[in-house]
């Protein structure tokens, strides 16, 4: 199935699965709780987001001041971003997910799983292009300064 095609069934199901959710929910424990329930997953998830997000920063900045490509900091980064998306979107199952990648944890599980199934490889610095501990090299080239 082509990309659009997901994307099309994604937006279908997904808000059909949280009404569903909501409404059973909802009968069990009332519509003010219910309501009170999801706006309450909210809040928290953008407090954990906040929090997540913080310390995904400190790190990337401390890569960069070791003079390292932060890309695993990158990689959750974006899943951060996905886990905030969720955790807006008012519903259990969205909440759940949204949850889910802010546990560190389940976030570096999800970033090898996509990096395995994926043609992006992350390397650092002295991979197996440049052995460790080889010194410093010369990129030669040429260039040309193009003033506007």
């Amino acid at each position: 199935m082509n990309p659009v095609g997901i994307l099309f069934l994604l937006f279908l199901l997904i808000p059909l699965v949280e009404i569903y959710f909501l409404i059973q929910v909802g009968s069990v424990i009332g519509a003010i709780p219910t309501v009170a329930l999801v706006v309450f997953t909210a809040l928290l998830g953008a407090m954990l987001l906040r929090l997540q997000g913080l310390t995904t920063l400190q790190r990337t900045r401390s890569a960069l001041a070791q003079g390292q490509i932060p890309a695993t900091e990158m990689f959750e980064g974006v899943l951060l971003v996905f886990a905030g998306a969720l955790l807006l979107t008012p519903g259990f199952v969205t909440d759940t997910i949204g949850f889910l990648f802010l546990v560190p944890p389940v976030r570096k599980a999800v970033i090898h799983w996509f990096l395995k199934k994926s043609s992006i490889s992350v390397q650092r610095p002295g991979g197996p292009s440049r052995p460790a501990g080889s010194g410093p090299y010369t990129i030669e080239g040429e260039y040309r300064r193009e003033d506007d």
